[in-house]
This record gives C-alpha cells, sequence and structure tokens, in this order.
C-alpha cells in the first residue's frame, strides 16, 4: 500500500513540475507522445549496512526524449524522503541500460542501519513530462549478506548516477 502511495507522490511531484511550463500537448507537438518504458529491472533484496544498493534498468523510448530517473526512498522507521532527480545524458534519450545506486550509510556511519528495510520506487520521466510505469524494490540490511547480482548479459555494467539521500537513524533512535 506504501509503494502505491510513493508512485504517486512521485507522479504527482513530476506533473506539477511540467504545469509551469506550458502544457503537455504543447510538449508532445515537440518531443512526441509515447511515454518512457522500463523493459527491466533488478536490485539484490538482501545487502550489508554500508553497501552501495546498485538498482540496475534496462529503459526505451521510441520519441528518443528520456531525461531523468525519479526515486523515491522510504526507510522503515525514518519515512519517506524528497525524491531524487538523476538527470540522464542525451545519448541515453533513446534507449539506457545501467544502474543508478544508493549509499546504504548515513552522516555518522551505518551501525544504526542493521536490521532496516529500504524501499526505492523508480519512473523514468521525458521532456514531454511522460513517465513510465514505476518499478519498485526493497532491501533488508543484515550483517553478513551477500548481495545477488544481476542476470548476466542483460544489464550493462554502466553508472547512471546516484539517489541522492542521506539515510537517518529510525525515529528516537540516537547514533
Amino acid at each position: 500500500m506504501r509503494t502505491k502511495w510513493f508512485t504517486g507522490v512521485i507522479i504527482t511531484f513530476m506533473f506539477a513540475g511540467c504545469a509551469h511550463m506550458g502544457g503537455i500537448e504543447e510538449k508532445e507537438k515537440i518531443y512526441g507522445v509515447n511515454p518512457p518504458v522500463i523493459e527491466k529491472s533488478f536490485a539484490s533484496n538482501q545487502l550489508k549496512p554500508g553497501d552501495l544498493w546498485k538498482i540496475y534498468i534496462r529503459a526505451s523510448d521510441p520519441d528518443g526524449d528520456m531525461e531523468s530517473i525519479i526515486s523515491g526512498v522510504v526507510q522503515t522507521g525514518a519515512g519517506a524522503y524528497p525524491a531524487s532527480i538523476t538527470k540522464l545524458k542525451s545519448e541515453y534519450g533513446k534507449e539506457v541500460s545501467g544502474y543508478i545506486y544508493l549509499n546504504m550509510s548515513g552522516p555518522a556511519g551505518y551501525n544504526f542501519l542493521y536490521n532496516q528495510e529500504v524501499s526505492v520506487s523508480i519512473q523514468i520521466k521525458d521532456r514531454a513530462g511522460h513517465v513510465s510505469q514505476p518499478v519498485a524494490f526493497k532491501v533488508l540490511l543484515l550483517a553478513r549478506q551477500v548481495p545477488k547480482t544481476p542476470p548476466a548479459g542483460v544489464f550493462k555494467e554502466v553508472e547512471l548516477g546516484p539517489i541522492m539521500v542521506t539515510l537517518r537513524p529510525p525515529s528516537g533512535q540516537r547514533l
């Protein structure tokens, strides 16, 4: 249920941001009418605190106008963070394959993250203001976890950028 609410927040944020730049009809005349499509995605569901969480995506847009990756993060006990926007290079307008990442530590290390769950919802936005269907992932942070790797040959090992969120201790927990 929380993921549906969270996805709605991302979509609302995106369309509110586009409203002041002219109607979507005007943008569709310039950039096209097709939304981006996330074809494949993968993220490990287990990590150790302090690891980098790589979230792999393969996406395309027939109009060739993919612009950014919108990520929403929810942490058990700490709540939702503001949406993070990762700009895509213009060379990825039509097709993209690679990973974005979230640093699984915080301002004072990562000890507070043991036994925590972090969820990320991702959508891709194009220049016309269309957004892809969301994909969502959860990871549980425990000691001695070995991250799962993506299926061979499906994604490029290309860094697309960070998810700009710094995890914080759950409410009431001291560092």
